[in-house]
């Protein structure tokens, strides 16, 4: 554990419940479009890992690796977009969907019927105070989807992304790979929260992995530690 490092302002070990983790962020060089990200995350935490460990991953860092993160310049606006993000209410969790290039991206992930359903349901239940309901009715990929931010990593900070696909197949095959006791997972991990995109085990608990990492251990911004092993202790 000597060399890795805990980033700035995040305490290396957390207790979750009875039962204490280590979280122990691992540097890597910058992701790029086209990286294998089964290579890529073998080839960093492989060495570190010891028995019954988990093995988390950046879903921003796998969805650049699968060609899904676009700069914003070249995300052609459709007039749909343009019109329904009007009425999208803006949060201090997040961009989400609230910029015309990451509303069109839930477009392109849901498809407009879908959309229009969500925002239908969404306009109908805001007078009575229910939030959430775009998400809910739209699906989880509308939920995924990443907006550009200046405290992201250059020059990703100037990119959208939509969520990374085969998630599951993804972890499975690196928990193959690296040790069958270690439970692989995908997180999408920000300031405010976050869920378990992808995982190698069903067994693997959202709520408790979330929990381990609510304070956003990985970072986001200039860290460069998209990966990360969870380890009881």
């Amino acid at each position: 554990m000597e060399d890795l490092k805990p980033n700035k302002g995040k305490p290396l070990s957390i207790k979750v419940g009875k039962e204490k983790y280590a979280r122990l962020p691992i540097h890597t060089r910058l992701v790029k479009p086209g990286d294998d990200m089964v290579k890529f995350v073998v080839s960093y935490a492989k060495k570190h890992i010891k028995p019954g460990d988990i093995v988390v991953f950046s879903e921003k860092a796998t969805a650049v690796a699968q060609g899904r993160a676009y700069h914003i310049d070249s995300v052609k606006v459709s007039p749909l977009a343009s019109f329904l993000v009007r009425y999208v209410s803006k949060s201090n969790k997040g961009i989400g969907i609230s910029s015309p290039q990451t509303f069109q991206l839930a477009i392109e992930e849901c498809g407009v019927p879908r959309i229009i359903l969500a925002a239908v349901c969404a306009a109908v239940t805001k007078p009575f105070g229910i939030k959430g309901v775009f998400y809910h009715v739209a699906g989880e990929k509308a939920a995924l989807i990443d907006g550009a931010a200046e405290y992201v990593m250059p020059p990703y900070n100037k990119y959208v992304s939509k969520g990374p696909i085969y998630a599951d197949e993804l972890c499975e095959e690196i928990a193959n790979i690296i040790d069958k006791s270690v439970k692989v997972g995908i997180v999408d991990i920000n300031d405010y929260g976050g869920r378990l995109v992808g995982r190698s085990d069903k067994k693997l608990d959202t709520n408790k992995i979330t929990s381990i990492m609510i304070d956003n251990p990985l970072g986001q911004s200039r860290e460069m530690t998209p990966i990360g092993i969870l380890r009881k202790i």
